[in-house]
């Protein structure tokens, strides 16, 4: 289940909190790190030292541009330090819970999203993850850096590791696997284009219609073969509607 999980850090400003980052996930087993658009280097002295022997995370760790093409290839992305959107929130402990079961897909690759030191994750970023968790911390003070972030939900999923079966019975519903990041963006661009077309979504006063229904879509997990049939109604509703046009 661990080897399933990836660490994604966007914009870090700072070498010893990468480093920090990859010691509290070598701690915990974890060994997937992205690096999306890092405002630093990431291999520097200061960052080999606070990685105290977990250095070779550094060397192996992904760098992306985006946060789409670092979670193209993940089944859950999860964001952490939520704001003000509606969306599901979890805490690490309950989002650990979930593991067990999401990791039997063959496909299943979950991403723990961490925004920057300064500023956290924007909410177009938020809006990108199915869910988002939050570290339940002294509202008097509730700051927690990135590498304490990181360990605090790391821990939890290696506690939901350690109490799970060794050998998890197979995922019972279906052998389908869920639909990847890339594939749910492709189908919002799809949806986008064919609401519009339609005339029943206006870019220009856009009222979180979109915002809306991809809490809907991403709360709802769908599989590739569901994804597949949502595209061909799209695909049908737009050749309909030339159709129409052409009478």
């Amino acid at each position: 289940m661990l080897e399933r999980l990836r660490v994604v850090l966007i914009g870090t400003s700072h070498p010893g909190n990468i480093g920090a980052v990859a010691r509290a996930m070598h701690n915990m087993g974890l060994s997937d790190l992205a690096l999306v658009a890092p405002r630093c280097e990431a291999i520097t002295q200061e960052s080999i030292s606070r990685a105290s022997g977990a250095d070779h995370l550094l060397h192996q760790a992904s760098l992306h541009p985006t946060l789409e093409d670092a979670v193209a290839d993940c089944t859950l992305a999860v964001g952490a330090r939520s704001r003000t959107l509606p969306w599901p929130m979890v805490s690490p402990r309950a989002l650990a819970a979930r593991l067990p079961t999401e990791c039997q897909h063959d496909n299943a690759r979950v991403a723990l999203v961490f925004g920057r030191e300064d500023s956290g994750l924007t909410n177009a970023e938020l809006q990108r993850c199915h869910a988002h968790v939050h570290i339940p911390t002294n509202a008097d003070f509730s700051s927690l850096n990135l590498a304490a972030a990181v360990q605090v939900v790391a821990y939890e999923c290696r506690l939901a590791w350690l109490d799970a079966e060794p050998t998890p019975a197979p995922f019972e519903e279906d052998d389908s696997e869920l639909a990847s990041h890339a594939d749910l963006e492709r189908y919002f661009e799809h949806l986008e284009r064919t609401l519009v077309a339609i005339e029943f979504h206006d870019p220009a006063k856009p009222r979180q219609l979109m915002a809306r229904l991809r809490r809907l879509y991403l709360r709802a997990r769908p599989e590739q073969m569901e994804l597949n049939i949502l595209r061909g109604i799209l695909s049908a509703t737009e050749k309909a509607r030339q159709q129409g046009e052409k009478r």
